[in-house]
């Protein structure tokens, strides 16, 4: 039997307990080897563990966990030389392939799990990967088991649902990976290329069941679109809310879904869906085309109308600064988070997140950046720009602040809301009076709106705090 010490890192996962840990963790266990899981974003590295692992597989889902897992790579180097290093996730490919320390010898991209288990048995067979600098991808159709949720941190030291004042435990789960959509900003299609890969209901329900265990009251569907498949989505709902009646749940999907499938939202509301992620990004129609949205403006205040209809609240997710913004674009989003009565559901990175344009992005073969990019930055990952008009840069820089220190302080929605109209007013001028809409009102008080405690986003840069907590300027001695 394969007797490999895997040791599987997670950097970072939008304050959930990593799903992206614990589903390889069970494929491995299951295939004999011996794992072991730590989470960075709660606790530090431990030099024992490292010096233990025949095999350290840091998991890079999306751009905030690949940045910080180049520095972990860092630090696997110098105290466990022994060990191959592998990178996997979507952001796997997410790299210039220029050698340096932190590079990993493997990196796998797409459906992992049998990947990862076949590198550990190379390992376990002496065969050690050669370093060809390419990415592994693996698209192929494959069965899931049992996440191994026991080897990591209780659902205690993770985001958790808070609404009408109370917190309660939360987890997360996916019943897909892929989308079938292909805009242009997205990591997911340069992966997934218009692809889909479906979890079986049994599997997805066998999860949420050991996180109900776990004393989880609400879970998060956090599949890149859950309605990819409309068919599939609407199964894994009606199992889990018939085993779980009780439970809540979100889903984060498109604009044009949302639209598309308007009588689908009345019997999600029913089975417990108390708000929808949904990529916004812009006011202005001209930088939605860019990005290939498949919305308009016009649309995105139809969606905020048919989900308020059916009881659930929208959370936008928001692009306001890319090289195509003007001044009115970013003024713009501020009166449409005001008509829709969005105050309350809009988390604060979401005024200030910017453009990421990192390695195999759509973007670059489209034509829409030609001449607005500036050089390559390996630190950060991806292109860099300037606005045409400086004034945005400074803006977006004075709001990231303001987005930290208001998800330090937990500051209550509408007194966040303020703060970053006021720093848009104070650099491009008067944004102008808006009153909600009445159609589009919400039945809930905007301090009070169903969402999760941890308000960072996928595509924001890592904060400060973050790269300094997750990876320490020497590796902890033991855990904690």
């Amino acid at each position: 039997m394969a007797r490999v010490r895997a040791l599987l890192l997670s950097t970072y996962e939008l304050g959930h307990q990593p799903l992206h840990v614990a589903s390889p963790a069970g494929s491995l266990l299951r295939a004999g080897h011996q794992v072991r899981c730590r989470d960075l974003a709660v606790d530090p590295l431990d030099e024992e563990e490292l010096r233990w692992a025949d095999l350290v597989a840091v998991s890079v889902p999306m751009h905030t966990a690949m940045r910080l897992a180049r520095r972990v790579g860092l630090e696997v180097r110098a105290a466990s030389p022994h060990a191959v290093l592998c990178f996997y996730g979507l952001y796997a490919g997410a790299d210039d392939g220029a050698p340096t320390r932190d590079r990993p010898d493997v990196s796998i991209s797409g459906e992992y799990e049998a990947e990862l288990v076949a590198l550990a048995d190379d390992v376990d067979g002496g065969r050690r990967p050669g370093d060809d600098g390419r990415v592994r991808l693996r698209l192929g159709r494959q069965r899931f088991g049992l996440p191994a949720r026991h080897l990591l941190p209780p659902l205690e030291r993770y985001a958790r649902l808070v609404t009408n004042g109370h917190r309660r435990l939360a987890g997360y789960v996916e019943a897909g990976h892929g989308c079938v959509h292909r805009c242009r900003h997205c990591p997911v299609p340069v992966v997934y290329d218009g692809r889909t890969r479906i979890v079986e209901v049994e599997a997805v329900l066998a999860d949420v069941a050991q996180l109900v265990a776990m004393g989880a009251e609400h879970v998060t569907f956090g599949d890149p679109d859950f309605l990819s498949g409309p068919a599939h989505a609407r199964r894994v709902v009606a199992a889990v809310h018939g085993a779980f009646p009780t439970l809540t749940f979100d889903v984060t999907t498109k604009v044009s879904h949302v639209l598309a499938q308007r009588e689908l939202w009345p019997s999600f509301a029913s089975a417990g869906c108390l708000f929808v992620v949904s990529a916004f990004e812009s006011a202005s129609d001209t930088v939605l085309r860019h990005l290939d949205k498949g919305h308009t403006v016009a649309d995105e205040l139809e969606a905020v109308a048919i989900l308020r209809r059916s009881g659930i609240e929208p959370r936008p997710s928001l692009l306001p600064f890319t090289p195509w913004s003007t001044a009115e674009d970013v003024k713009a989003l501020v009166r449409l988070v005001e008509r829709a009565d969005l105050v309350g559901n809009v988390d604060p990175v979401h005024y200030s997140i910017r453009l990421l344009v990192p390695p195999g992005s759509l973007l670059l073969d489209s034509g829409a950046l030609d001449g607005l990019l500036d050089d390559y930055d390996p630190g950060h990952l991806g292109w860099t720009w300037h606005s045409s008009d400086r004034r945005l840069d400074e803006l977006q820089a004075a709001l990231a602040l303001l987005a930290e220190d208001a998800g330090r302080d937990d500051a209550p929605a509408h007194q966040v809301h303020e703060a970053m109209r006021g720093a848009v007013e104070g650099v491009l001028g008067p944004v102008g009076d808006t009153s909600p809409d009445p159609a589009l009102r919400s039945a809930i008080d905007a301090d009070h709106r169903p969402r999760l405690s941890e308000a960072w986003f996928c595509c924001a840069e890592p904060t400060d705090a973050q790269l300094v907590t997750t990876v320490p300027s020497a590796v902890a001695t033991g855990g904690r």
